[in-house]
């Protein structure tokens, strides 16, 4: 799939969701077995699938070592007898890993023929798993459903899917290896947290500023640079997407072209390039240009093409890159290119609204995480370099004492991000409808406020998805504010149908605060979210003396 727009497989719309779904699901797995389980079963439901699998290649890179399948019971697996090795088309695959799209697969030149007991399998969907530059393994898919063949669009969804398992297995990898590699232990935190950044960023999100705004900063953060720019090819050239850091005014006007030596190695060779001192300037003179002394180039890769440059400037302490922080760039650029085609292969119209009316809604998730989730991991790096950083006899009693302390703070932020990941896609609200869904959430608010809640819910009308889910965003946002701010004894939440409208009203009796100041930002983004949708709110408040928050919602089904 290229990212350009007007080359792009049209998924649609419930497939891409999907998608994104099953993308944000496994870069929150830390564990190896259940990504890969999660990656088989995503695989079928994406692509209609009776039968999937997905092989993991040996160290030679030669045959099978596992075969994870769905779809055949374990009668019939015993009755089949050992699983694949990588023969025949599986091993086509593994000589030539690129994807493959048969109609029927006993039909192909290296076909060996089914064993005994083996269900009859004809549509055939094969894509590599690509870690880096390195194939992992295969996922597979055959006999498409209702007897068809898979189409351009399987084929795109899968391999999607492969990318989004090559981030979420290399992420559960690095996390199995954590105890027994202390020196990896910083370096795996600090790859968890723009993994998490990244995958914030696409959850959903179709604004191609924003997500490459995201990378740049996070970008920088991750090797101490003075500035960061991304540089993407547009007409020939490589101009500037985004920037940050203490850059000059003049980093908006660069351009610099694609057959430049340094530019053309990223991105011709995908070769990522380490700029010192004492190397020649490239023919382009970035660094004379924008006054840096050092630079890190690494590409942007998506799918083995280039789609622009990751440049890193100078060290903001004033000393040196090394090969470590090439390494880290070179890692998190992975997971910026797949950010960045995603974004850029989305339908920006249709989407546009549902971006705007969640567009604070992502700067509140992005504040509960920085907030929470991320000062604890910086908590749990500090204990650890402490550690590490001791001597003597008691050396290694002080890193079991910080390893098991990390182990419980990784647990604790486990819980934690599963929390907040259902408050982004609350499962309970596809699960058990609206009106239960409310009346967890009303309970589960009560319980960290620590306060007693009254829920009175009377909807005797039909409301779409979209209505649905508007109406669970606000009672969810009002009582968020209650838990956060009000220091409240008693809560209500009522919601009723009334006259086309959906009528929504949620108090507090806690702190209140002076309406004349002006509501925060939750507040605000609350408003914008109701006007939005052609609704009204109305917000009443005084310290002291609780809060009232008021919303009405008419119904387009009305």
């Amino acid at each position: 799939m290229s990212i350009n727009e007007g080359d792009a497989v049209d998924l649609g719309d419930d497939r891409f969701r999907r998608l994104v779904e099953v993308g944000s699901s496994l870069l929150s797995e830390l564990d190896l077995e259940v990504v890969l389980s999660s990656v088989v079963e995503a695989a079928r439901d994406l692509t209609g699938a009776r039968y999937t699998a997905l092989g993991v290649l040996d160290r030679d890179r030669r045959e099978l070592e596992r075969f994870i399948y769905v779809g055949i019971d374990e009668e019939a697996r015993r009755e089949i007898g050992p699983l694949p090795r990588g023969r025949g088309v599986l091993g086509e695959l593994i000589r030539h890993p690129e994807p493959l799209r048969l109609d029927d697969v006993e039909r192909h030149p290296h076909a060996y023929g089914f064993p005994p007991g083996h269900p009859p399998m004809h549509s055939f969907l094969g894509v590599p798993i690509r870690i880096r530059e390195e194939v992992y393994g295969n996922l597979y898919m055959t006999e498409k459903e209702g007897g068809e063949e898979f189409d351009e669009a399987d084929e795109e969804a899968a391999k999607t899917l492969a990318g989004w398992a090559a981030i979420a297995i290399e992420n559960a990898r690095l996390y199995t290896t954590l105890s027994a590699r202390e020196a990896e232990t910083e370096r795996a935190l600090r790859r968890a947290e723009t993994s998490a950044d990244i995958a914030r960023a696409v959850g959903g999100e179709t604004d191609v500023s924003r997500v490459l705004d995201l990378i740049v900063k996070r970008a920088r953060a991750l090797v101490e640079a003075r500035g960061v720019i991304v540089l993407l090819r547009r007409r020939g050239r490589l101009v500037v997407a985004a920037r940050a850091g203490h850059l000059g005014p003049e980093v908006a006007e660069l351009t610099i072209p694609t057959d430049d030596a340094v530019f053309e190695a990223a991105m011709q060779e995908r070769v990522a390039q380490h700029l010192d001192r004492g190397v020649a300037p490239s023919e382009a003179r970035l660094r004379e240009r924008l006054g840096a002394e050092a630079a890190l180039v690494v590409p942007l890769l998506f799918r083995g093409r280039a789609v622009g440059t990751l440049v890193a400037l100078d060290r903001e302490s004033g000393g040196e890159f090394d090969q470590e922080d090439l390494r880290l760039l070179q890692a998190f650029a992975a997971t910026a290119a797949i950010a960045v085609a995603t974004a850029q292969s989305v339908a920006a119209e249709r989407l546009q609204q549902q971006v705007e009316v969640s567009e604070e809604e992502r700067r509140r998730w992005a504040q509960e995480l920085h907030d929470g989730v991320l000062q604890s991991l910086a908590a749990v790096r500090i204990t650890l370099a402490a550690s590490l950083q001791g001597g003597g006899e008691g050396r290694a009693a002080l890193i079991e004492e910080a390893a098991e302390g990390t182990v419980a703070g990784l647990e604790e932020q486990i819980t934690e991000l599963s929390r907040l990941i259902n408050d982004l896609r609350p499962a309970s609200l596809e699960r058990l409808g609206l009106q239960a869904a409310l009346e967890a959430l009303a309970e589960e608010s009560a319980n960290r406020g620590g306060f007693e809640v009254e829920i009175a819910i009377e909807l005797d009308c039909e409301l779409t998805r979209d209505e649905e889910r508007s109406v669970y965003r606000l009672v969810q946002e009002s009582l968020t504010n209650v838990v956060k701010h009000a220091d409240a004894e008693n809560a209500s939440v009522h919601a009723r149908s009334e006259g086309g409208a959906v009528e929504i009203e949620v108090r507090d009796d806690g702190n209140g605060f002076d309406t004349a100041l002006g509501p925060g930002r939750g507040l605000l983004g609350m408003r914008e979210r109701v006007e939005m949708l052609g609704g009204t709110i109305e917000i009443a408040s005084r310290p002291g003396e609780g809060t009232r928050i008021a919303s009405r919602l008419p119904l387009r089904s009305a």
